[in-house]
């Protein structure tokens, strides 16, 4: 079975610092996540923890859905925590708790990894995969109803329940015999949420190079928590035995027999397309706070007088987005930002020069190079820095070494 390599179109040219003037867009994801740290802060009070740890593994389960406005900062993890903790007394023994745990562990890795985390971090299974996603998989036209149907979700929202991130990865990576990276480079350019520490990291652990062994799932699991997109009779409807050696032995299972439909792939661009252009006012002399992709609910301590919304496009073309994402990004910006400026940031030198800036640590080390001169904030942890680890639970026993109360439930 062929295998279509991941092709991103050009980004458009990207003339000198260019502000972003048009319209902002509406899309039912929009709706559904509305870019604003207001939108944020009511669906982090929202959480019911009870019903979060007894549904949250079923598709239609209670989730936060938070995960959009922490990757892109409308709040933060230290917020989430502290406010769950204050409210529902949850601690990291409560499912809740835990699963927020997850995000700090794989930030925890990104700190010591560094960009380790695009490549094996432990020997393959294997030496062949391919070095592209099938394209029947990326065009949802597989005829496993569970793909399918959540590369649709994908396209059509830019969010994904973590059971379905997991299933298509691991379908992906042990039924089609796709190498891990070509899997999670395509997901992360399409989800709202794509972090690379936990989408890179997670795909890892799919693939057993961050685990101690592969991720498989099969169609009993999928009839257990989706029921609507059960998928028996295809090449997952087998058991974890014959899908372990299929991991490990098997050749690309293919699309199942027969004729389906598929979708378009939505491209992605290294920088939001479609843009005017508008010239920056004169800075200096005045105290600037830089948002950028990742601090879009930030405030710095010292308000500036006024907030540049910063994209540094070169940092973007190796981890493209799509346009439904930064429409998302976008559209958060200008809802607190009296301009944005989009192209090489090396170019903002000049028309910053003279200007007091500040801005809040990004995740993405690419632009604390890219901007010099800068005071940055770094946003206070959820929980207590350790010795790096290599594993969740290791990880996890330090955190309770370090910090023991925050095991215990507040009352």
């Amino acid at each position: 079975m062929s295998h279509a390599r991941l092709h991103h179109p050009a980004a458009p040219p990207l003339p000198e610092g260019r502000v972003e003037r048009r319209p902002a867009p509406r899309r039912a994801d929009l709706d559904h996540f509305p870019p604003s740290r207001v939108a944020a802060l009511r669906r982090l009070l929202g959480v019911n923890p009870v019903a979060y740890a007894r549904t949250r593994n079923y598709l239609d389960g209670a989730v936060t859905g938070l995960s959009p406005y922490f990757t892109h900062g409308f709040v933060t993890e230290a917020e989430a925590f502290a406010a769950w903790r204050a409210r529902f007394g949850v601690s990291l023994a409560h499912k809740l708790g835990m699963e927020l745990a997850w995000r700090g562990f794989f930030a925890h890795v990104r700190g010591w990894a560094g960009d380790a985390i695009f490549v094996d971090l432990r020997p393959a299974l294997r030496h062949d995969y391919a070095p592209g996603l099938p394209a029947d998989l990326v065009e949802g036209r597989t005829g496993v109803p569970v793909i399918d149907a959540s590369v649709r979700r994908l396209y059509a929202t830019g969010y994904l329940h973590n059971h379905a991130r997991l299933w298509l990865a691991s379908y992906a990576v042990h039924v089609r015999k796709s190498h891990w990276r070509a899997g999670a480079d395509w997901m992360l350019g399409h989800l709202l949420d794509g972090d690379a520490a936990s989408n890179h990291l997670s795909w890892q652990w799919v693939a057993a190079t961050f685990s101690a062994r592969p991720y498989l799932f099969n169609a009993e699991n999928v009839a257990r928590y989706a029921p609507a997109l059960a998928s028996p009779g295809t090449a997952i409807d087998i058991d974890y035995a014959a899908l372990d050696d299929h991991a490990r032995h098997g050749h690309d299972a293919g699309p199942e027999p027969g004729v389906h439909p598929g979708v378009a792939v939505p491209p992605l661009f290294a920088a939001p397309p479609g843009l005017a252009n508008a010239p920056l006012p004169p800075l200096a002399g005045r105290r600037v706070a830089l948002v950028h992709p990742w601090s879009l609910g930030w405030v710095a301590p010292e308000r500036g007088d006024f907030t540049l919304g910063v994209i540094d496009a070169p940092q973007h073309a190796a981890r493209p987005w799509s346009a439904r994402r930064w429409d998302f990004v976008l559209d958060g910006m200008r809802r607190r930002c009296d301009a944005i400026w989009i192209g090489d940031t090396a170019e903002l030198a000049a028309p910053l020069h003279g200007a007091s800036c500040v801005a809040r640590v990004p995740p993405e080390p690419g632009y604390l190079r890219a901007l010099a001169g800068v005071d940055w904030h770094t946003p206070p942890p959820a929980l207590p820095e350790v010795e790096p680890a290599t594993s969740f639970s290791g990880w996890i026993k330090r955190i309770e070494r370090a910090a023991p109360g925050l095991f215990v439930a507040r009352s």
